[in-house]
């Protein structure tokens, strides 16, 4: 990847001759002096993440819509069994986690309030990021106030080296970059690139969903030199993979810039957590990784891992990131404890896994993660779905437009390893009406709804 690494450098000397490079200044905090607590097992705190409660009006307004009276709603407590959440790993009610943001807000507050560039960046968020780079197999980090800010961050500076490199006029269009994106990648990214395409800094090139002969023919034709690809690892609404190993292929062949957002891949693939790229083991083979601490680490923020040079770059033009406020101390101090419990309490990911294992083998569904989505098609039927499931004790959002496409409305339904497994036999159970049925040419129909 010498191209891009020229490119970096040669921005980053622009940016250095106009005194326009930044860097973060730590304010010194005392670090946490002893390690967080971790178990050997589940306690009663894990199942409490997923026991949830929704007032008499939320209740009532929720089985409304549709205009559908069930008859039954005076029978409902409102007590409910939560699959729609994203705490992978059950973290967000542990002990360590819980303590580690009360000590450090007995002890610093919220912390300075200000931008990671002005005063918001202390040794504790550096904590982090040096946690996470190693996590990552990567040589830096650069931890953002939310996922979606951290994509927005890296792509808007991605796309600035060919404006910082044609000083003083717009790029040509032989000088843009070419960005090839998944059809189906998250909306952050979609805004960052069309952010670029607006700034005449990018053209962009949209391939099928996982479709590798649909990349590889859009790379063939174009004629740009500087390419890059952009994907989602483990896709927020289908629950599948991007296809890693052809990607690292074409990769090879075009020599591409890399760049993945590991949002649901982080801590709950890998043999140690480090996502998507572990499990398919091409993590050298990632240039720009994305990632948020909202999903499996059970608290908040988002984070982007590199090298230092990209970095450099990143804090100094990524917008999302320079005008942020930066995380409040005592979330970072919570998420510096979740990623440690992940890597000492290692049943958490096993029990996430035999969940998928176990939700499979009761539905004969084809599944490969914690995020199960059952397409029903129209919004009037997925709301109906949600409304029986809801009658059945489970929280199960509906997923419609503008979040998928119009007929292609899902519950989607992700698995913890605060979950136990009645709870996912009983979900099963209520979910029979709607779980497709395959016959014996391979095709599959959906069941008769209620």
């Amino acid at each position: 990847m010498g191209q891009w690494d020229a490119l970096v450098d040669a921005a980053l000397a622009r940016l250095e001759a106009r005194s326009l490079l930044r860097a973060t200044r730590p304010i010194a905090l005392a670090a946490p002096t002893a390690a967080p607590r971790t178990f050997d097992g589940p306690g009663p705190w894990d199942h409490a993440a997923v026991e949830i409660r929704l007032d008499r009006d939320t209740l009532h307004q929720w089985l409304a819509e549709g205009d559908e009276a069930g008859g039954q709603e005076e029978q409902l407590d409102g007590n409910l069994i939560l699959f729609s959440g994203n705490d992978y790993m059950g973290l967000s009610s542990h002990p360590a986690v819980r303590e580690a943001a009360v000590k450090a807000a007995q002890d610093y507050g919220m912390g300075p309030r200000g931008s990671a560039l002005i005063c918001g960046y202390t040794t504790y968020h550096k904590l982090v990021e040096e946690s996470l780079a190693r996590l990552k197999k990567k040589e830096d980090c650069l931890l953002c106030p939310t996922g979606f800010s951290a994509n927005m961050a890296a792509i808007t500076a991605l796309g600035s080296i060919t404006s910082l490199l044609s000083p003083g006029r717009k790029p040509a269009e032989h000088e843009r970059i070419a960005i090839f994106s998944d059809a189906l990648n998250h909306a952050s990214i979609i805004d960052g690139i069309r952010l670029l395409e607006r700034q005449q800094e990018a053209l962009v090139f949209v391939y099928k969903h996982c479709d590798m002969f649909h990349l590889d023919f859009l790379l063939s034709s174009c004629s740009l030199e500087k390419k890059v690809v952009v994907t989602d690892s483990l896709f927020s609404m289908d629950g599948d993979f991007a296809p890693f190993p052809e990607l690292i292929k074409l990769r090879r062949k075009y020599g591409y810039l890399l760049v993945i957002d590991d949002a649901h891949g982080t801590l709950v693939c890998g043999e140690n957590g480090g996502g998507a790229a572990e499990l398919f083991e091409c993590e050298k083979d990632i240039d720009i990784g994305v990632g948020t601490l909202s999903k499996a680490a059970g608290c908040q923020g988002g984070f982007i891992t590199c090298s230092t040079q990209w970095k450099r770059l990143i804090q100094s033009r990524g917008r999302s990131f320079i005008f942020s406020t930066a995380l409040p101390v005592p979330v970072v101090a919570s998420v510096h404890a979740a990623l440690y419990v992940s890597s000492k309490e290692t049943w958490r990911r096993s029990v996430i896994w035999r969940h998928v294992q176990y939700f499979a083998s009761l539905t004969k569904l084809e599944i490969t993660s914690p995020i199960i989505s059952i397409v029903v098609g129209s919004e009037a039927g997925a709301l109906r779905a949600s409304r029986y499931l809801l009658r059945s004790g489970f929280h199960v959002t509906p997923i419609r437009p503008p979040t998928v496409p119009p007929n292609s409305c899902r519950l989607r339904i992700t698995l913890s390893a605060s979950h136990s497994s009645d709870d996912i036999k009983r979900l099963v159970d209520a979910l029979t009406p709607w779980l497709p049925v395959k016959y014996g040419n391979g095709s599959y129909a959906t069941a008769s709804k209620l």
